[in-house]
């Protein structure tokens, strides 16, 4: 375990140093001054290669392990109820789709860079914008993600399909979405597939790949997370558009009925 940490911090610390390099560089050459803070610079720098260090290092002892079990658990014939050499139809890992559904919108609620951004949202909105109500509707659309996802790795139906009819309703919805929510709508399918979230949904989709008979862990096992960035942004916009509809409703002045003069 020793030696897999020291390789895993030597691998972090090559993949920062470019990123150390850049900053210095333009920080020291292009615009001359001295680092500011440049002892808690160097300390943030060390928390950072220490967490990432352990981040990976937990990845590939928990997380991607989990979620292989997991599918293969979910697709065993024993748990689907299919005899020996029945081969189960799409309908009959419906418990997949639902673990799918969960799991997708549990990790996105907790997602880091996600709580980040909804909180500048709500900031800069001035409170229009609500960061748990944002939270909701991007984890939402990632857990119907991967719901359409897992369906489409146990149908075998083609990546491309799914993908171009979701970003068809997304310009659609763009035409009619209010002006002020649609940047951020875009930036939620980014934010969403970040360091909890993408983990658990690359192992979901390999292992159920590897699983279910006929599909293979290169050709079928990605794209779930293709899917996790689009479809937030269909439900922050239709979470926007919701929102304006009611409040208009609101507003609709209730029309009132005249009595004649003199009745009662």
């Amino acid at each position: 375990m020793v030696t897999e940490l020291s390789q895993v911090f030597i691998s972090i610390l090559k993949d920062v140093a470019p990123i150390v390099v850049v900053l210095l560089g333009f920080q020291l050459g292009i615009l001359r001054r001295k680092l500011p803070h440049l002892r808690k610079v160097l300390f943030g720098l060390f928390y950072v290669v220490v967490g990432l260090t352990f981040f990976l290092f937990g990845l590939e002892r928990a997380l991607f392990p989990l979620g292989r079990e997991m599918a293969r658990q979910l697709t065993d014939p024993a748990f689907i109820g299919g005899g020996p050499g029945v081969v189960p139809g799409w309908a009959d890992y419906y418990w997949t789709y639902l673990f799918a559904f969960a799991i997708g919108f549990a990790t996105t609620i907790a997602e880091p860079s996600l709580i980040a951004v909804a909180i500048k949202a709500q900031d800069v909105s001035g409170g229009s914008v609500g960061a748990f109500g944002l939270r909701v509707a991007v984890a939402v659309g990632v857990a119907l993600s991967l719901s359409v996802g897992t369906f489409r790795i146990v149908s075998g139906t083609p990546l491309y399909v799914y993908m171009i009819v979701g970003y068809a309703i997304v310009v659609v919805q763009t035409m009619f979405a209010p002006r002020m929510i649609v940047p951020l709508a875009y930036d939620s399918g980014g934010v969403t597939t970040s360091t909890v979230t993408v983990p658990l949904v690359a192992a979901l989709g390999l292992g159920l790949a590897s699983n279910v008979p006929g599909r293979s862990a290169l050709l079928d096992g990605f794209g779930l997370i293709a899917l996790a960035s689009l479809f937030p942004m269909i439900t922050v916009m239709g979470y926007a558009q919701i929102g304006t509809w009611l409040e208009k409703r609101r507003q609709k002045p209730i029309p009132t009925t005249s009595t004649p003069e003199g009745g009662p």
